[in-house]
């Protein structure tokens, strides 16, 4: 569990165990956005440590294994908490879903031999307090060259839109780089165009912007360059996992060339390279995020 001395990313966000309740019985697997992009990170052989909240009980133990499996680092001051946290659903007979959430995210701090060229962060953590203002005290006081930052945004979680908004826009102000979904924009801002909330984010600082949409591809953008990548033609498994890689993708981009004074023709390879990873995971079942080997 020791740290590494030189890392190229620290994600700082939740890490879970997902709880799925059929009539069959119940299955459980590692979950939480930013313990799926370190994931995808490691297995790509990007130095990459997670700062999490997890506890010393058995979920939490399989947790770290999962993830040291792929190359992540899991600190030590990760196990912290006083039990992991869970995300059950039950799946009803017609296929509707109910979802009750076991999830604490606390003051932390980010430990001081971590000293990442990338600090990313997002999802539950960037919003639920009292946590997420350690996690803007920790990007504010990061001497990282990129920031990043994936809302990820689960209604359920991140509280009512007028106190998650301000919490966006202020983490945001702090990031180099943003990437959301068409979900995450709409949510954000409602009767908004993709393109209109690629300038409003652009307008908070970030140097690059990314928009995910689905099928149609993804919007990347700076602010004198903007592309729409078109999406990947592949038999869809299912979608889990494919903006968590799409965002891996876009921090190993960053980690290896930067954010700053990106032209065209680097703009089109890094959408093209998180797009066709993207479309690894959406070929395959569950947040089975790809290897280094199959890119």
């Amino acid at each position: 569990m020791s740290t590494a001395p030189t890392l190229d990313v620290v994600v700082i966000g939740e890490a879970l165990i997902d709880i799925v309740e059929t009539a069959g019985g119940a299955t459980e697997h590692v979950g939480g956005s930013p313990a799926n992009v370190a994931l995808g990170l490691g297995r790509r052989g990007v130095g990459v440590a997670l700062v999490t909240q997890l506890g010393r009980d058995d979920r939490g133990a399989r947790i770290a294994a999962h993830l040291e499996e792929s190359g992540v680092v899991v600190p030590r001051e990760s196990f912290a908490a006083d039990a992991t946290s869970t995300a059950r659903a039950r799946i009803a007979s017609d296929g509707q879903a109910s979802y009750v959430f076991d999830l604490a995210w606390d003051p932390f701090v980010v430990p001081v031999d971590l000293r990442p060229r990338v600090l990313h962060t997002g999802s539950v953590a960037a919003f639920l307090e009292p946590g997420a203002t350690s996690v803007r005290e920790a990007l504010s006081a990061s001497a990282a060259g990129e920031v990043t930052f994936d809302p990820n945004i689960r209604p359920a979680l991140v509280g009512e839109h007028a106190a998650a908004f301000p919490a966006f826009e202020a983490t945001s102000r702090l990031s180099t780089v943003v990437k959301l979904s068409d979900e995450d924009a709409a949510w954000l801002y409602p009767g908004e165009s993709p393109d209109a909330v690629v300038d409003a984010i652009l307008a908070l600082g970030p140097r690059l912007v990314a928009v995910t949409l689905g099928g149609e591809g993804a919007i990347v953008a700076t602010s004198t360059e903007r592309l729409t990548i078109p999406a990947e033609k592949v038999a869809v498994v299912d979608t889990i996992g494919a903006g968590d890689t799409f965002m891996a993708s876009l921090i190993a981009s960053v980690a290896a060339s930067g954010s700053a004074d990106l032209d065209r023709a680097a703009l089109e390879r890094i959408g093209g390279d998180a797009i066709r990873a993207a479309a690894l995971t959406v070929s395959r079942a569950g947040a089975d995020l790809p290897w280094a080997r199959e890119l």
